[in-house]
């Protein structure tokens, strides 16, 4: 492994508008023959882009990302030998152009800037290896010299002018350049670096617009037709000076750009032409949008089609889970939990990725980590984020931001903030630190991660026990709860019908159970007997104090689906638990009653309780809110609130409002699982379960795939003329075990197979379902 570098950290000496570039010009050491390898290591406080002679050296984007930047501080290590192999002797300019990035731009959602400090500044450090062995190494020290750049401002959440008569030619040439001033030495701990392991943010794909006219307003709008993030490069020939604003957003309202959602977020670009040929890509900025508006073009209408294009860039990830079916907004339903994951997987998965905020709210992904996994190969990103998670809740006493990376502890964000400190634990939220773990383990298989975040896992749930009333519930202080109830107020979204203790009560459980189970797997019997008493403990409160005759206190469907998914409630309890479900979901219509807590559970806890076609009916349902009532509005992404978009087409007036949000894509799971049938039986699919579960009606055949770790692992069904027809595909390794609606069951290793019975099977349970 490449040793950290050992440059030191610099900054310009002056003040520069905008980005600027510290730069130095070298000369190859003569008499080594020629150079055979080269490598950069680099890293900023904020985001840093390296060039050799003008050449990038690396594609990657956004360097390092966004961490915990008081303990850990990651750097890159890219290939230079391209860029240097053919220079033989001769000097060179190697050069970092440091945006604000995170670290000094604009962050949350209270207008504070440079939340983790003031100055811009990079550490580079380039190794040339010679063909005799001999290694030169040129870093950033008090050499090196600081200049001005094409980029005049630049900021995460407003976006990044750029000014073209500004040559970048001149930044590599030898002789010294107009405003090049000095650096200086920003005082640096290096046990902060630490090597990447997270997958770079990259350049993904491009998109051209599907439609270019002109608003009601005289307004210039490009469509691309798919909500993304990134942002748009353009290509233009126009007069010296001449401004293009492109101004981005996710919807339309009343026919113009809706940019109400962005609060204070501009995310807007400038492009200052240089009067020759100019292509413009603002790399140190990125927007959530479908649409934009253009001003100041002074071609044609119908050329701006084609000089634009919409880059989608998004943390390098590996797709490994896909889904099909014969219902086309089935589809469209998984297509946007997919793209909602693309867009707010940016080196840490935020909330959403267009307005003033792009946080790492740890609910959200608690909520969508085992749809996470399936999707796409998130090892190695979701460790390095477990890693912030683990070193914010040590230097917090234990206790577990509501964000990660924390910057809500520098901000003053209100009365919520100040009741959420009151409480030693918030559940779902603090619960990240067991759920994304266990789901990592349970589909990837490997139990490091839940030996790297043992002691994280169980300083939550011993700070959980501290927690509990003398009941043994997880009652008093502040909940975020069922979080997003479509029933709630509006302007406050804690507000559910759920009892917010009997939600945090089931889901604190959950992760005493995982912890357990995790301490059993890592051979810490002790531990798992600790925490096993524990559950004990809090299962049986649960039970004593809100179950009566299968009612849940507070009577909501949330409550139900948590204790049944959760294990809380057993035999006629549960029994009686699921029929309530039921009875409260038909009684709704057929609609979402439940935020983000129940949520990700509610169409589990039906379907294993027998009430599978009431599972159906919700899923299915197109009146708001629902899954599918976005889909017939057009989203092409999962969205905040159910109803963010009203069935008139004008944007909810509440001020949280985002088209962008994955949250509640956690239905995935249950599309693969059940509609599908594919399920992991144990770690990292070494067994998996193959229970298609099609309904009656609405759905005739649906496919899933999976690369596992052992390879491709891939069932369907079809009904057709009353017979259904599963179909799969094992790789060696993997046992399933197959169970059919008829109660069919046989276990199977790897090669091709296929089932035939007829359907549909109807159990009496079923029928009084309907």
């Amino acid at each position: 492994m490449t040793t950290p570098p050992t440059a030191l950290m610099i900054t310009p000496d002056q003040a520069i508008d905008g980005a600027p570039a510290v730069r130095r010009v070298f000369a190859l050491d003569p008499d080594h023959g020629p150079v055979v390898a080269a490598e950069v290591l680099a890293t900023a406080h904020g985001v840093c882009e390296v060039r050799v002679n003008g050449a990038p050296v690396s594609t990657d984007l956004l360097t390092p990302g966004w961490t915990s930047y008081e303990w850990r501080l990651r750097y890159a290590q890219w290939d230079a030998t391209p860029v240097l192999a053919g220079l033989a002797g001769g000097r060179a300019v190697i050069e970092a152009v440091i945006g604000s990035g995170w670290y000094a731009g604009h962050l949350g959602w209270d207008g504070s800037k440079e939340v983790y400090g003031s100055e811009r500044a990079a550490l580079v450090e380039l190794r040339i290896r010679f063909a005799d062995g001999h290694v030169q190494t040129v870093g950033t020290d008090e050499t090196w010299t600081s200049a001005p750049t094409e980029t005049t401002a630049d900021d995460l959440y407003d976006g990044q002018r750029i000014d073209r008569r500004i040559s970048a030619a001149d930044r590599f040439a030898a002789a010294p350049m107009p405003g090049e001033g000095g650096v200086r030495i920003v005082p640096f701990d290096a046990a902060r670096l630490a090597a990447y392991t997270s997958p770079p943010v990259r350049r993904q794909e491009e998109i051209s617009p599907i439609r270019v006219w002109r608003s009601p307003a005289g307004a210039l709008l490009a469509d691309f037709g798919q909500n993304l993030v990134g942002w748009t490069r353009l290509s233009v020939r126009g007069t010296a000076g001449q401004e293009i604003t492109l101004r981005h957003a996710e919807v339309l309202d009343e026919e113009e750009l809706g940019t109400r959602p962005l609060r204070r977020a501009r995310a807007t670009d400038v492009f200052v032409l240089s009067g020759a040929d100019d292509v413009f890509e603002p790399t140190l900025t990125f927007h959530g949008f479908r649409y934009v508006e253009v001003s100041g073009w002074s071609g044609a209408d119908e050329d701006l089609a084609e000089a634009l294009r919409a880059v989608v860039i998004g943390s390098d990830l590996t797709r490994t889970g896909t889904f099909r079916s014969s219902h086309p907004l089935l589809n469209r339903l998984h297509e946007n939990i997919v793209w909602g994951m693309r867009g707010n997987f940016v080196d840490v998965p935020t909330d959403c990725p267009q307005r003033d905020e792009r946080l790492g709210w740890t609910g959200d992904l608690a909520a969508f980590a085992e749809t996470a996994v399936y999707l796409y190969d998130t090892e190695a990103f979701l460790a390095d984020w477990l890693r912030d998670l683990a070193v914010e809740q040590e230097h917090a006493d234990g206790r577990i931001p509501i964000v990660v990376p924390d910057n809500l502890k520098y901000e003053e964000i209100g009365a919520m903030a100040a009741a959420m400190g009151s409480s030693l634990v918030i559940a779902l939220w603090n619960d990240a630190a067991c759920w994304v773990p266990w789901a990592m383990y349970e589909a990837y298989g490997d139990p490091g991660v839940l030996g790297e975040q043992y002691a994280s896992m169980t300083g939550h749930v011993r700070r959980v026990a501290a927690a509990l009333s003398p009941r043994d519930l997880l009652e008093g202080g502040f909940q975020l709860g069922d979080w997003l109830d479509p029933t709630a107020p509006p302007d406050a979204p804690h507000l559910a019908k759920a009892d917010p203790a009997v939600v945090a009560t089931a889901c604190v459980h959950r992760s005493v159970v995982i912890a357990r189970d995790t301490a059993l797997v890592l051979g810490r019997d002790d531990d798992a007997a600790e925490f096993a008493a524990l559950a004990t403990r809090i299962g049986g409160a649960f039970v004593e104090h809100w179950v009566r005759d299968g009612r849940i206190h507070s009577d909501a469907p949330t409550v139900y689906a948590l204790a049944i998914a959760f294990g809380l409630v057993e035999g006629t309890d549960r029994a009686a638990a699921g029929g309530r479900l039921a009875e409260l979901v038909a009684e709704a219509g057929h609609v979402i009653t439940t935020g983000f807590a129940g949520t990700p559970f509610i169409l589990t806890a039906l379907s294993e309780t027998g009430h599978l076609e009431t599972a159906y009916r919700l899923l299915l349902q197109e009146r708001c809110p629902s899954w599918l009532y976005p889909v017939t509005m057009g989203a092409t992404t999962m969205w905040e609130r159910w109803d963010s978009m009203l069935p008139d087409g004008t944007i909810n007036p509440g001020e949280m409002t985002s088209f962008n949000h994955y949250a509640f894509g956690a239905v995935g799971t249950w599309l693969h699982r059940v509609v599908a049938g594919l399920a992991p039986a144990a770690p990292g699919h070494s067994r998996v379960r193959i229970a298609p579960r099609p309904p009656e009606t609405g759905v005739t055949s649906a496919e899933t795939g999976l690369d596992s770790r052992h390879g491709r692992i891939a069932t369907g069904w079809s009904v057709e003329g009353g017979r259904l027809r599963v179909v799969a595909t094992i790789p060696e390794g993997v046992t399933a075990d197959v169970s059919l609606p008829s109660g069919f069951a046989v276990e199977v290793g790897a090669g091709a197979h296929e089932w035939e019975e007829s359907f549909p099977v109807r159990s009496a349970r079923q029928r009084a379902d309907r």
